[in-house]
């Protein structure tokens, strides 16, 4: 395509998002002259493409009302990429609580290609599978995840109604650091005006946000996905778990999330601190992971990865039917 005709192509692009658009503003955009501007919108309404032109000495374009837009111009390549982002979206559970919302935007998208590259994405759809499973989600409201974006960019503080996992509900003003997706579930972090503290809170349980006067500013070195995981791996579980591996450091930080715990480098491999609810899900991570290693507490992960041993010793030794 030449660049003429990308030009051409670009200029629908802008018209299509809506509203009208003044000559010095398009030739902005297309890094053209204001008269090639016109010369494109009278390529475009050569092709039946309704552009209306404002008259004045301020004039500019737009298209006509109501205009319905043509099939979507895309290569195979980027019709592959739109239909597979919207199909891991969801069963990531990257999704708002609208979640029927990436299900009609791919229905949308499939209608408007062309025919042949439609069919193509069908077969696609038809015949791929997936290993993981979908990922359980807790969606927040979408005007919540927009607003606390918006707040987070602009650096202005919103008020929140939150609710705990008790059930009790309180108002509060944040000043939004960061918006972090882990895990199917979204997070905002940032200063807590009521504590006076960083805080984490889970999007799904702000039931309205809502933009206030102020503003804020982010320390230099804040890392809003690094807190959110440190915050995670804080959480009071049953157990704590130590286990020194004999790994490198950084094979062991490659292998092993932050949210798992925490590692450190000792003489003879890497200390890994973590918290467990369940010692039998402890031996079952250690067990997937490729270094030697010992225990250094509780006595009772010995118990668990002995059982653990004795089960896989009997797989082993089961017969073929």
């Amino acid at each position: 395509m030449n660049r003429p005709t990308a030009r051409v192509l670009a200029l629908l692009e802008i018209l299509q998002a809506g509203g009208s658009f003044g000559v010095a503003r398009l030739a902005e955009r297309l890094g053209v002259d204001e008269r090639t501007v016109r010369r494109y919108a009278s390529h475009l309404a050569d092709l039946g493409i309704p552009v209306e032109a404002q008259r004045g000495r301020y004039g500019g374009y737009r298209l006509a009302p109501g205009y319905k837009l043509p099939p979507l111009m895309l290569t195979d390549d980027e019709a592959v990429a739109i239909v597979l982002g919207l199909v891991a979206g969801r069963r990531s559970g990257l999704v708002t609580a609208a979640g029927s919302a990436s299900e009609s935007a791919l229905a949308k998208v499939r209608r408007v290609l062309p025919a042949a590259v439609a069919r193509r994405i069908e077969s696609l759809l038809t015949t791929a599978g997936f290993t993981a499973p979908d990922r359980p989600s807790a969606p927040p409201e979408s005007e919540v995840l927009l607003t606390m974006a918006s707040a987070a960019r602009d650096r202005h503080p919103v008020a929140i109604v939150y609710t705990a996992w008790s059930g009790r509900s309180t108002r509060r003003e944040l000043a939004p650091y960061g918006l972090v997706f882990h895990a199917g579930r979204w997070y905002v972090t940032g200063l807590d005006s009521a504590t006076g503290d960083l805080r984490t809170f889970r999007l799904d349980r702000i039931a309205s946000a809502e933009s206030i006067e102020g503003s804020f500013e982010v320390p230099a070195d804040f890392d809003p996905a690094g807190h959110v995981l440190a915050g995670l791996a804080a959480v009071r579980y049953a157990h704590e778990v130590v286990v020194v591996l004999e790994a490198p450091l950084a094979e062991a930080r490659e292998r092993i999330p932050r949210v798992v715990g925490e590692l450190t480098e000792v003489p003879d491999g890497v200390r890994l601190t973590a918290r467990a609810q369940r010692l039998a899900g402890a031996a079952e991570l250690l067990a997937g992971l490729p270094w030697p290693f010992r225990v250094e507490r509780p006595d009772e992960l010995r118990t668990e990865l002995r059982a653990l041993a004795a089960r896989l010793e009997r797989a082993a030794d089961a017969p073929a039917p």
